[in-house]
């Protein structure tokens, strides 16, 4: 099979990793896979130093009729069996241009926040798609109510962990947890993500603060992007000791598994999480909120916590109830990773999102 993946998103973060690591995958399968990708986008040199075939085009309003027609050429040159699409510009260009070609169009949707209604909900998922498929399940009902589809046109398929990549050395864990001068009686409450006012970090330090009184917990936030818009907020909520912002780490799985609660906090626009899926298959307890995908890997009271967005208060309760029970914490860890094992791996990815290309070949 020839799929042509469309990508006009130039940032690297967790749609591009699954993107690659998918089309990694379907290779090793046998599959060819072609990307076009928007100029300047960092795709473009990590999936050509995968030995990918990556064409740069502009993905922009105003290049848009050049780029359809660029497509046009691109998908009859590779013989393309499939376009997939993942952000919005591309689908509505990748779409078109799979359209006038009459090749069969995947959407993949990446998010959780809500698309618009109306007219370009119908084109962009109906007229312009001819199936969804979503990283979390949350979000199925809306886009069919709102694009008029079948659910038999959606389907969740989650963004699998690669097991052999977390792999944690305890040396590695100890390393982390000396860095950040822990005791052997210290308690470390963290998140890994990339930093950003919806990632819930003002509760965490809110929370912090809170458990002031509990000199035992530590809190760690790992993870580049925005962090100096919440630094000086240590002095001002007298944290400085208490909290520490590593900044981004290449590897973070040592400092995940060196958590003895992670947390993810999020108030808006998630899936189901990665950094939550690798630290419940480092078995690790987890508190998140109930913000899109988030309690699918978080299950109240069998995984974790389930806390509301914006409430520190209930992050604090929380955190200080799994503090006062390691046998409970210990048995969330064992279950987390269960779930993620059984359900939440790249191999199984792979296996669903192959099956619905090939239904799309078998159509042609």
């Amino acid at each position: 099979m020839r799929i042509l993946h469309t990508e006009s998103s130039k940032g690297w973060g967790g749609q591009e990793i699954r993107i690659l690591n998918e089309a990694k995958g379907m290779r090793d399968r046998g599959h060819k896979i072609i990307f076009a990708v928007n100029r300047g986008g960092q795709l473009i040199e990590k999936a050509r130093k995968e030995g990918f075939t990556v064409h740069e085009l502009s993905f922009t309003k105003q290049a848009s009729l050049q780029t359809i027609f660029q497509l046009v050429r691109l998908i009859k040159k590779h013989a393309i069996d499939l376009v997939n699409t993942h952000s919005s510009l591309d689908a509505w260009i990748g779409g078109i241009a799979a359209r006038i070609v009459g090749t069969s169009i995947i959407r993949t949707r990446h998010l959780s926040t809500p698309i618009r209604s109306g007219l370009n909900s119908y084109l962009l998922y109906k007229a312009l798609a001819d199936f969804i498929v979503t990283t979390s399940s949350s979000i199925i009902p809306m886009i069919a109510k709102q694009a008029k589809l079948p659910l038999s046109r959606l389907l969740c398929i989650p963004t699998g962990i690669i097991p052999s990549q977390l792999h944690v050395d305890a040396q590695a864990v100890k390393q982390f947890r000396d860095s950040l001068r822990l005791g052997p009686n210290d308690v470390l409450v963290g998140t890994v993500c990339f930093v950003r006012s919806w990632k819930g970090i003002d509760d965490l330090l809110k929370a912090a603060q809170l458990l002031q009184d509990r000199k035992e917990i530590k809190w760690v936030v790992v993870g580049g992007g925005h962090v100096n818009d919440f630094r000086h907020k240590l002095k001002e909520l007298k944290l400085e000791e208490t909290v520490i912002f590593t900044g981004h780490l290449d590897v973070p799985y040592p400092a995940i598994a060196a958590m003895d609660i992670f947390l993810l906090l999020s108030t808006a626009h998630e899936g189901i999480s990665q950094a939550s899926l690798q630290a419940a298959y480092l078995s690790r307890p987890l508190i998140t909120t109930n913000i899109g995908g988030l309690p699918e890997v978080c299950i109240d009271g069998k995984t974790g916590r389930i806390v509301p967005p914006f409430s520190p208060q209930e992050v604090a309760k929380a955190v200080s109830s799994l503090l006062d029970s390691p046998s409970e914490r210990h048995a969330m860890g064992l279950k987390a990773k269960d779930l993620v094992a059984t359900t939440y791996t790249l191999q199984q990815t792979l296996d669903k999102m192959e099956l619905v290309y090939q239904l799309f070949l078998e159509k042609k």
